[in-house]
């Protein structure tokens, strides 16, 4: 099963369970309540959210004569995409997301990290799988889920008010049945809404190995990012954990926990996928430059340099990253 189909069964999954939820609750009225209210509340964040995660880990834009901006440009022709923003941040923990309602309002992000740790290659192949998302419409995906699930919480928020009583149909609910909706409903939204979050990162996986085609330089990447991710803390995603999601390996300590309430598939899995797409190099696309294929082992720093210097003097008092 590929992850569009994947991805399908598991939105209407999540949107059968709503419509149980909110029957079981208070009617279709109640439902039809907190559908409204909860989309009202996604429509907002779905035109904001962009610029509030930007503004969160304080991205700066690169200009268009950045090393980073000709690589996100090459990749787009060959995706057949829009120019996103470009942007960076002062992090060390090597990783990257992509922002933005549709291709046309999106946003490519690397940490500091990532270009100071990562061959050219690797890099490229990163910023693939984050084109990928955007050329997919990950971010409408994940707002319809993000509202559905808002919803049946709501719905089992305001079970826990209104008691057991009856519902709107004027029939008795029974205390044991709605406890159990009370809690088990929202879990279980959750569950499938991260689970959809890990199907689109296969599928991203998969078409950025396309428009890079370079697989195992994505693979490589991930391995290195993993192994580098978990001994360094991002602070800024620690303190907005509902971002994790959007980056290329969970930025968060906390175990590494792989199973139903992890946003990320295990990295071994998406490795695995990867290598099996791998083709020869000479059956690589003939567009791709001489100068990128021969540069896999090269250290990302030869070539970005220090990722700040664009700023000028980042030293001083005039630190653009406080």
């Amino acid at each position: 099963m590929n992850g569009t189909m994947k991805t399908f069964i598991l939105m209407a999954a999540i949107t059968a369970l709503f419509g149980w939820v909110g029957s079981a609750i208070g009617g279709y009225n109640g439902m039809m309540f907190a559908l409204i209210f909860a989309g009202g509340m996604n429509f907002w964040n779905y035109f904001n959210s962009d610029k509030a995660v930007l503004r969160h880990y304080n991205a700066q834009e690169v200009p268009t004569t950045h090393d980073l901006y000709k690589m996100v440009s090459e990749l787009c022709v060959r995706a057949n995409l829009p120019m996103p923003k470009v942007c960076i941040i002062d992090n060390p923990q090597p990783n990257a997301f992509a922002t933005g309602r549709n291709p046309e309002h999106a946003a490519v992000v690397a940490s500091t990290g990532l270009l100071q740790k990562l061959s050219y290659d690797e890099i490229r192949g990163v910023m693939a799988h984050e084109l990928a998302h955007i050329k997919n419409r990950d971010t409408l995906t994940m707002t319809f889920t993000a509202s559905i699930a808002g919803a049946i919480s709501m719905l089992g928020n305001f079970l826990m008010f209104a008691g057991s009583g009856s519902d709107s149909e004027g029939r008795p609910r029974n205390p044991l049945i709605s406890l159990i909706i009370m809690m088990l409903a929202p879990l279980a939204a959750s569950i499938v809404q991260m689970a959809i979050s890990r199907a689109r990162e296969f599928e991203a996986d998969r078409v950025g190995s396309e428009i890079s085609g370079a697989p195992r330089a994505l693979a490589a990447a991930l391995a290195n990012i993993s192994g580098k991710a978990e001994l360094i803390h991002n602070i800024e995603a620690e303190q907005n954990p509902a971002s994790a999601h959007m980056f290329i390996i969970n930025p968060l300590h906390f175990g590494g926990m792989s199973g139903l309430f992890s946003t990320h598939p295990r990295t071994e899995d998406r490795i695995e996928k990867l290598l099996a797409m791998d083709i020869s190099p000479s059956s690589q696309p003939s567009n791709i430059p001489p100068s990128v294929t021969n540069m896999g082992s090269s250290p990302a720093d030869d070539v970005f340099g220090n990722p700040l210097d664009m700023f000028g003097d980042t030293k001083g008092d005039d630190n653009p990253w406080k």
